[in-house]
């Protein structure tokens, strides 16, 4: 019978000999690390710092100037119980839904119509989409401030020539201040998602449309039944970033009804109410980064969500 030798570990020498393999790796390839290195730098100043900065200024009562005072989770209780802000959240999901019904199946039904070569000059077509995405968001609010004014807007002179009543679009009670953002909203992205699915969907082989014509497929039939499915991972990425997007939606409203959001606020997202709070309103940054990362705890809530429903399952 062989007796198996205890079995003693030397850390010291081997510790040594693995520092010594890597600053040689380190050494060998410094000049990768050169380049890659100013993005770890910027990285670390202007994306980690205010990151892990904004969380500890969060448990903070601070108006950027004086000391800073420590009140633990009050700004988070403050915030969840302050009415205006569930109204700001209501909005901003409102505007949220409502607008990318639109703008995500109208960015699949562009797509697949430029994508199955069912209309002549496509890249004309993919320009016109596309133009208003590259378009200044505070010029084109502008613009459609004024197609919504009440006297001397072009969309009332339209209601009014086929026979129904001009609409106070900024004022009365405020009713149609979301309709309007929605319509502003959409318009404005419903291009860039066409040219996301539209890269999607020329990824998917022709075989599989010419087998699905062959067999006698209708072009309703291809697009929800072959086109919509492989195209999952696609749909979830816009999801997400729909998401992010529409928590984030800040330019169009600001510019079409003012910081507070309208008539009754009914325009008021809720990065209007953060900003508010700091630093176009008010100096609390202790409450305002408090409002920061409860949007942040929300936007990673939906996206597990999305996630979780239109993910690949196993």
């Amino acid at each position: 019978m062989i007796q198996s030798k205890p079995n003693t570990l030397n850390t010291g020498p081997r510790t040594r000999s693995q520092r010594s393999y890597l600053w040689n790796e380190i050494k060998r390839n410094k000049v990768a690390y050169v380049y890659i290195a100013p993005f770890y730098i910027l990285f670390i100043i202007f994306g980690l710092f205010p990151i892990v900065a904004g969380f500890f200024i969060s448990f903070f009562n601070w108006d950027g100037v004086s000391a800073m005072k420590f009140i633990g989770i009050r700004n988070y209780v403050r915030l969840l119980t302050d009415s205006l802000f569930w109204k700001a959240l209501y909005n901003t999901i409102y505007i949220g839904i409502f607008s990318h019904i639109f703008i995500l199946f109208g960015g699949l039904v562009l797509a697949y119509i430029l994508n199955s070569k069912l209309v002549k000059y496509p890249n004309i077509f993919k320009t016109i989409y596309f133009l208003p995405m590259i378009t200044s968001a505070v010029a084109a609010s502008i613009v459609f401030q004024a197609l919504f004014g009440l006297n001397a807007g072009l969309i009332n002179f339209m209601l009014q020539t086929v026979g129904f009543e001009k609409i106070d679009w900024w004022g009365g009670t405020g009713q149609y201040v979301k309709i309007a953002i929605i319509i502003m909203f959409s318009w404005k992205w419903v291009g860039w998602n066409m040219v996301i699915y539209l890269s999607g969907m020329q990824g998917i082989s022709e075989d599989i449309y010419e087998a699905a014509i062959i067999d006698g497929a209708s072009h309703t039939q291809i697009f929800f039944r072959i086109t919509i499915p492989l195209l999952k991972p696609v749909i979830l990425f816009t999801l997400i970033q729909s998401t992010i997007g529409t928590i984030n939606l800040f330019t169009e409203p600001f510019v079409l009804t003012g910081l507070k959001g309208g008539t009754a606020n009914q325009g008021l997202t809720v990065m209007m109410y953060l900003l508010d709070r700091a630093p176009y309103g008010n100096n609390l940054y202790g409450y305002a980064s408090a409002c920061a990362y409860v949007l942040c705890a929300i936007i990673m809530m939906v996206s597990l969500i999305n996630m979780k429903s239109f993910g690949e399952k196993e």
